[in-house]
């Protein structure tokens, strides 16, 4: 793993993770095991001993038992991911309440079919027809969280 695998975490973001890293490593070239739970901890994640033991399994990628610094990157590299998904998904849960006025838990076509043409008006009725028709798997003519959240998602 190179330098390569940095360039797309700022640079004040990485000087920030080269001290935390330091501080787990007690001025070693690597983090132990043990510690990986401490900083779980600290990043407020929640976990299990069998989980913590597939994930240094994954990060350790030398299968040193050992944790070096772009092994520690992967880690965070991992939880910020899994974050901001989680973000993302409460954003859309919102956004889909808003457009299921009824609360039933789905959104008409003809709705989806409007908010589709806002997000770009230059499609023709055909590509519309073609998406929703992509989107509704089931045919039901409604579309549910879980095909809404795939059409925003990609």
């Amino acid at each position: 793993m190179g330098d390569a695998e940095f360039e797309d975490i700022p640079p004040e973001k990485l000087e920030m993770l080269k001290k935390a890293f330091e501080n787990f490593s007690q001025g070693k070239d690597f983090i132990s095991p043990d510690n990986v739970g401490g900083i779980l901890r600290m990043m407020e994640v929640k976990y299990n001993a069998a989980s913590l033991k597939e994930l240094i399994i994954e990060i350790d990628e030398d299968g040193s038992g050992q944790i070096e610094f772009p092994e520690f990157i992967c880690l965070f590299k991992k939880f910020e991911e899994e974050g901001d998904a989680e973000a993302l998904e409460k954003e859309l849960k919102e956004a889909f309440r808003l457009y299921d006025k009824e609360g039933e838990g789905s959104i008409p076509t003809s709705c989806l079919r409007e908010i589709i043409k806002e997000i770009d008006a230059a499609l023709t009725d055909e590509e519309l027809d073609g998406m929703i028709e992509e989107i509704d798997e089931d045919g039901s003519g409604t579309v549910d969280f879980s095909e809404f959240m795939e059409m925003m998602t990609g």
